[in-house]
Parts: structure tokens; C-alpha cells; sequence
């Protein structure tokens, strides 16, 4: 216990003191470069990591002050002074990540790099934003509102006293989602503070934290920004913060609505658990609004402050791990047992599009409720088609003429662009009073609305493209407006191509329940398979993100367009985004009830449990073609929340097996210690990254035959569990042993997993193992990317 309050730094220094010790003439000699007091144009921002500090619980902010001088020693050492180096730093990471963020040239950046105690550097990479009936539809209540005692809501008393962050936009403090009633005292453990940036921003019992990182921000898009009043804030400015926070944490609310539609109790997963929020999204910058210094910064912060959950609704193009910023600092909070829950992006049907694939990360697909908002297409020639909106009724009830942007477009507009009704492309001499019909794609949806309502049109159609498919999605729109699949759209459209006076009808949005078939995976979800490590299966679950009501910011408008001027409290969203803080609300939730699990138990449990099959009892489909969908669009499944409070068995993994991990990937051994803190990590001998003990067993391609080695963990009562396998054609699967016997709580048992191919095909082989004790069903999806038979 030597290493406390007066020796808190010792490891930190002995480390970047070893960083600065460079004998004279090697590749290390500090550089004589010229001092930038001012940002030139040949700087970018960077990340400099050098792995983990291991503090003491008594350190103090002299101790991490002493942190920031000597990572201003080693850049100066490079730089030439160590004020150079403080005129250059964006950030130092002093708490749980060790490096910092810096103003850098490319040759700068390369030289520091060669350090051997370095272990990356990277650039400050954006990321964009992933962007209530879900609680019935997962049976956590019934349609009454009544909660049963046997529901995970009852027994992990509404995830009473867990803290659950979210890293996004910030919030709106005003909501009353957010509001404190019924709450109790702020748990003593919790070390932040609530640093709203304004006089008018106040935390209470139910939002307990609040903080702002906008530095790596500013880094890209000019510190000139900052001057800005909404930049120097955690206040949500765009609403998607506030919907997540709420989604997740939110406290009840009764007659929560849109515009009148979908009215009811607005509830997040963990109604009682305490929410705190770190703003690191802004303004969008060429596609970027949150970037890895600032997430980097919030997730060192968060570490300190004592979540026991974060979620982050955000990600970006799938990199190598030691090059990540979000894969990092997730990576430093499940060090600390803290579960990170990360959406998996909306860049679907894509094969491979799939973001935030690190083992050590929760990723979340996004699928449909079995509530929809339907508006129904009536035409004249007497076919109906049912879409979604949440738009008010028409004029009157009577048929109008229909147009489409093709046959409405100014002369000096494409014929492209006209389809899609792009702003400035539609003629008003030939659109108003009339149904305009348009194309989804490339532009918003409800700018496409506002179009048709400056070009005096009384109503839009919208119809899917090919890739959207079967989702359709209820907007705000700025007029009554209905949004069509692909295969009603082209029936418009024909009907449009063979009539002279093609007539129709936009009926008022209704809220409709129990829709079958529900859930099918959203067709914006980005897909598997997992680009970098194809051994691990993601995504891993999925969840309600399609229509979700929740909180919102008052400062935005419905469509967050600025010509809009309309304000409300809840509004609808859909994406990965909605979908990730229903996980991190259920985690909230197992936290409460079970305390002891780690990050990995919590995962496990919530994969292991998870359904494959909609509300008819069949395979989910997928929305983009209303085919099955497959493991690389669901992961394990649509969570169950009651099932995943009681899973008999968990996947466990430890700090040391997340090491092996990158291990098997190849990783060396001083980037292994890095990443490893005080504790030293020897990688084994030989170790197959196929043996990680992850939930799912994936083999990106089977030559022949392979093994494969796994434990579970019992955290149930006594029991004996018999192994049941689901094997596909082509493929010989065998468990030993196959059967497992436990009598005591955190009892641990390996098992192997053999698999051979018996004919050889180019077809991906699903297979599914299934543990059982007549009470437990411990689901293990098994996934053959190919089957080639014997290599050569």
C-alpha cells in the first residue's frame, strides 16, 4: 500500500522519465524545430498514447498536475521547450489514460512515434452521431403501465443509485425526464461535478453530472469557434444528447407525446439510477462532430468521476485498436469494471460497415418496435398503401392531383435532383395544390417536405429507394406527408406513369400497437462482418431504434432545421443511435441487481439470453428486403431484459484475457505493457485469437477442422447443464464435455468445441450451442464465415 497520496505519481514519472532519457546522436535527439505560438497550416492534431497511470485512491490534482509537466518535458524534448509544448497541447490525459493531444507536424508526429515507450500515435479522428412503447414491447411492463414484481424494472428497483454516463450532445436540463422526484441523496462515491458552462445550468439528484471537452474540437475547425456561447456548454443545442440521456436514465413521465401521437408514460431503462452527461459532439465539421482527443478526455474523466456504465451513441470508420481513440478509453473503463455500450452505426445495408467492433465494447444494432404511426396512401384507382408519418391531416378529405418531382422540376434543375426534390428544384407553377411525390435519398426526409410546402404543394409522398427497403420512418414533416416501402413506392409511381390525372389521398397518422411482424433489423444498421478482427462477431445484440420517443432539446426545432420554428419536449428519432441507450439502460438495471458482475457478465448475459425470432414466432427478417436476416445484422439476437437478469451461466472474461487477446493479434510486448498499467503480462506462448472467451464462437473461414476452447461461469443456484447443439449441412460440430456440473456460485468450467467440415460449399454455416439446466437457456450463436474444406 506504498503507492499512495506522496508516491500517487511515481509510475507515471518513472515511465515518461524513462521516455526522456535519449542518448545523444540516436533517432531520439530532441528536435530543433521552430516554435509555434501560433497553429500553422501544416499542423494537425494528434494523440500521442502511452498507455495507463495507476493511482493511488488518495491522488490529489497536484499529483495530476505533476502528470501534465512532465508530458510537457517529453513533447518539449521534441519540440524544442517544454513552452512550446504547452503553446501545442490540447490535452493531457492524467487520471486513468496516460498521454496527451497536441499540435503536431506529420515529421513530429513520426519521430515521436519511434519511441519505443510510445505506444501509438494517431490523429484526432471524427466521428459522427449514431442517429415509449420499448419497455412493453421488451415485457419490462404491461400495456396498463402495471409493472409486475417479477420484472427486471421491480427487482433491480428501477436501477436505483447506479450512475450511467453518455457521452453526446449534452442535455437539457430542463426536461422533465430529468427532473428529481422520488430521488434520494447523490451516492457519497461519486467524485464529479456539474460544470454546465452557464449560470442558468443546474444539476440535482437525478442528473448529478454534467462536463464539456470541445478542445479536440476546436483543434480541427479553429480555436475561433469557441468563442461561440453554445460551444462553451454542456446545454443540448441539437436534442440527440437529451433523447439518449432520457432513453437510458430518464425518470417517468406521464402523458409524454408527439404532436399527440404515441401517448403514454416516457420511462428510460433505469428510471432511478443517476445520469451524468459529458458533451463531446458539436456543430457538424465535414462529416465530424465528436473527436477522439475529446473522447478520449471525457472517458479519462468519467473513469475518475465513478460511473458503472457509459454509453456512447457515436463511432466512426473502424480502425486498428491502438489507433482508436473510443476503443482506447473503453478499454481503460473496463479496467475499472465500468461497461461501455457503443451503437453500431448507420451506414447499412453495407456489408462490413459495421462501428466500434473492439471485444471490450457492447455494440448495439438497431430493430423495429411493434408500434407504428400509420398514414395511409388512399388512390383513386382505388389501391391504399400504408406508410408512416407524424405530419397533420389534409385540407379536406378528397383526392388532390399528384405530381412527381420529375414532371414539377424547374428547367434549370436535373432530372436527378427533381426526383429526390432537392431544395431549388421543384417549380411551384406546377406543384402547388397538389400531392408531390418524391424519392428518398441523399437529402433529409423532411427537407424534402419543406420543399413541397414552399412550392405551395398540399401534401408529399415519399418513396423508399431500393436500398431502404421495407423501413419507413414517421417525421415531423412540415405538411401532411406519408413515407412509402420500396415496393408501394414503385406502385405510385406506375400509377403516376399510366394515368392523365393520377388523384390520391394522405390520411391523418394514426398510432397503431402490437404490429406484426416485430422486430425486423432497421435497413440503415450498419453490418457485419467485423472488419477487424473477423474472429470476434459483431455486432453483438439489438434493440428497439427504430421511432423512439424520448426527451428533447427545446432550443432545437423537430426537424433540427433552422427554418423551422416549431418547439416541443419529446420527440421521435431512429438509428443506433436510440437503440444503444436501451442496452446501457438494461446494464444499468444488472448492475443494480447484481453489483458483483463485471463488464463481461453483464454482456454475456444480455447476448446469451437474446431472441432470434419476431413477435409471430419466425425468424427476424431484414427491413431492407424482408429476407431472414443474419448474425452479422443481429449479433446474438433482440435482448429480453427479464431473461438476461438470470442467466445461469456467464462468458467471463478478465483483464488478463483482454490481453492475450491482443496477444493473438500480434500486439508487442511494450504495448502490452502499456495497455497492462503496473501489472506485468507475459503473452503466452501460443494462443488462437479463436479461444477469447467472447459469448459468440465465429470462424471467418474453416480449412478442414478446428477447436475451440471456452469457459462459462456459474452465477445461478447448483445445477447440471447438458449441451444441445443446431448444426448446419457441411459441418461436423462436437462439445466435450457435454455436460458441465456446478454446485456453487462463481464456480468456472471449460469445455471445447470441435468442428469439422464434411462438405465443403461456399455457404455461411450458422450453428447454435445451447447450454441448459431445464431452467437456463445459455445460447451460444456459432457462425462459419466459409467452408473450404482442407486448405491446399
Amino acid at each position: 500500500m506504498w503507492l499512495q497520496k506522496n508516491s500517487v505519481f511515481l509510475l507515471s514519472a518513472l515511465i515518461l522519465f524513462s521516455l526522456l532519457q535519449v542518448s545523444t546522436g540516436t533517432a531520439f535527439e530532441p528536435k530543433k524545430f521552430f516554435s509555434f505560438f501560433f497553429i500553422d497550416e501544416k499542423q494537425k492534431s494528434y494523440i500521442v498514447y502511452l498507455g495507463s497511470h495507476e493511482h493511488g485512491e488518495a491522488a490529489t490534482d497536484a499529483d495530476f498536475d505533476r502528470v501534465t509537466e512532465a508530458h510537457y518535458d517529453f513533447l518539449g524534448s521534441y519540440l524544442g521547450s517544454s513552452e512550446k509544448a504547452q503553446e501545442a497541447m490540447i490535452y493531457s490525459y492524467t487520471r486513468h489514460i496516460n498521454g496527451f493531444a497536441a499540435m503536431l507536424r506529420d515529421e513530429e508526429a513520426a519521430e515521436i512515434a519511434k519511441h519505443p515507450k510510445v505506444v501509438s500515435v494517431f490523429l484526432n479522428k471524427g466521428r459522427k452521431l449514431h442517429t415509449t412503447r420499448t419497455w412493453e414491447f421488451m415485457l419490462m411492463e404491461k400495456q396498463s403501465g402495471v409493472i409486475s414484481p417479477a420484472s427486471v424494472f421491480s427487482k433491480a428497483k428501477f436501477g436505483e443509485d447506479t450512475i450511467i454516463g453518455n457521452f453526446d450532445t449534452g442535455v437539457w436540463p430542463e426536461s422533465p425526464s430529468f427532473r428529481d422526484g422520488g430521488i434520494g441523496p447523490i451516492p457519497s462515491r461519486w467524485k464529479g461535478s456539474c460544470e454546465g458552462g452557464s449560470p442558468d445550468f443546474h444539476c440535482n439528484r437525478k442528473l448529478i453530472g454534467a462536463r464539456y471537452f470541445n478542445k479536440g474540437y476546436a483543434a480541427n475547425v479553429g480555436a475561433s469557434v469557441l468563442k461561440n456561447g453554445t460551444l462553451n456548454t454542456v446545454r443540448d443545442y441539437e436534442g440527440h444528447g437529451s433523447h439518449t440521456l432520457s432513453t437510458l436514465g430518464g425518470n417517468f413521465v406521464p402523458g409524454a407525446n408527439v404532436f399527440g401521437f404515441g401517448n403514454g408514460t416516457a420511462e428510460g431503462g433505469s428510471p432511478k439510477a443517476r445520469v451524468a452527461t459529458y458533451k463531446v459532439c458539436w456543430p457538424p465539421v465535414n462529416g465530424s462532430q465528436c473527436f477522439d482527443a475529446d473522447i478520449m478526455a471525457a472517458f479519462d474523466m468519467a473513469i475518475h468521476d465513478g460511473v458503472d456504465i457509459l454509453s456512447l451513441s457515436l463511432g466512426g470508420d473502424p480502425v486498428d485498436y491502438i489507433e482508436d481513440g473510443l476503443a482506447i478509453g473503453a478499454f481503460h473503463a473496463f479496467r475499472k469494471g465500468i461497461t461501455v455500450v457503443c451503437s453500431g452505426g448507420n451506414s447499412g445495408p453495407k456489408p462490413g460497415s459495421i462501428s466500434n467492433v473492439a471485444p471490450w465494447v457492447f455494440t448495439v444494432a438497431a430493430s423495429t418496435l411493434d408500434r407504428e404511426f400509420d398514414s395511409v396512401v388512399e388512390l383513386e384507382n382505388g389501391k391504399n398503401f400504408t406508410g408512416a408519418s407524424l405530419s397533420n391531416a389534409m385540407p379536406q378529405k378528397k383526392f388532390y392531383p399528384l405530381i412527381n418531382g420529375l414532371d414539377a422540376k424547374l428547367a434549370n434543375a436535373t432530372d436527378g435532383d427533381a426526383i429526390l426534390c432537392k431544395i431549388g428544384t421543384i417549380d411551384p407553377e406546377k406543384a402547388k395544390g397538389k400531392i408531390l411525390v418524391c424519392s428518398r435519398g441523399q437529402t433529409a426526409r423532411v427537407e424534402k417536405s419543406f420543399v413541397a410546402m414552399e412550392a405551395g404543394a398540399v401534401g408529399m409522398i415519399l418513396c423508399n429507394d431500393e436500398a431502404s427497403g421495407n423501413e419507413i420512418i414517421a417525421d415531423p414533416h412540415f405538411l401532411p406527408a406519408s413515407q412509402l416501402t420500396y415496393e408501394d413506392g414503385l406502385q405510385v409511381f406506375a400509377y403516376l406513369n399510366s394515368s392523365k390525372n393520377p388523384m390520391g389521398y394522405i390520411a391523418p397518422p394514426e398510432t397503431k400497437y402490437h404490429v406484426k411482424p416485430a422486430p425486423f433489423m432497421a435497413s440503415f444498421f450498419s453490418r457485419g462482418p467485423n472488419k477487424i478482427t473477423p474472429e470476434i462477431l459483431k455486432p453483438d445484440i439489438t434493440a428497439p431504434g427504430v421511432n423512439i420517443i424520448a426527451a428533447y432539446s427545446e432550443a432545437a426545432s423537430p426537424t433540427e432545421m433552422p427554418y423551422d420554428k416549431r418547439r416541443v419536449p419529446f420527440i421521435i428519432m431512429s438509428g443506433t443511435s436510440m437503440s444503444c441507450p436501451h442496452v446501457a439502460g438494461i446494464a444499468g438495471l444488472l448492475k443494480t441487481l447484481h453489483p458483483e458482475w463485471s463488464p463481461s457478465a453483464i454482456k454475456s448475459a444480455i447476448m446469451t439470453s437474446a431472441r432470434t425470432r419476431d413477435n409471430k414466432g419466425e425468424p427476424m427478417r431484414d427491413g431492407t428486403d424482408f429476407k431472414e436476416a443474419t448474425r452479422y445484422a443481429y449479433g446474438s439476437g433482440h435482448v429480453r431484459p427479464n431473461r438476461a437478469m438470470d442467466p445461469g451461466l456467464v462468458y467471463d472474461t478478465t483483464i488478463d484475457d483482454n490481453l492475450n487477446f491482443l496477444c493473438a493479434l500480434g500486439y508487442n510486448q511494450n504495448q502490452i505493457m502499456a495497455f497492462s498499467g503496473a501489472r506485468h503480462h507475459e503473452c503466452p506462448d501460443a494462443m488462437s485469437v479463436l479461444d477469447f472467451n467472447y459469448p459468440t464462437i465465429t470462424v471467418p473461414t474453416l480449412y478442414g477442422s478446428v477447436n475451440v476452447t471456452r469457459r462459462v461461469t456459474n452465477v445461478g443456484s447448483p445445477g447440471t447443464y447438458f449441451a444441445r447443439l443446431h448444426t448446419p449441412s457441411g459441418l461436423s460440430i462436437s462439445v466435450t464435455p457435454k455436460v458441465l456440473k456446478f454446485e456453487s456460485v462463481g464456480e468456472e468450467k471449460s469445455f471445447k468445441v470441435a468442428m469439422e467440415v464434411t462438405k465443403p460449399g461456399p455457404s455461411i454455416g450458422y450453428a447454435v450451442l445451447t447450454w441448459s439446466d431445464g431452467k437456463h437457456y445459455v445460447r451460444t450463436p456459432i457462425t462459419v464465415g466459409g467452408i473450404k474444406g482442407n486448405k491446399g
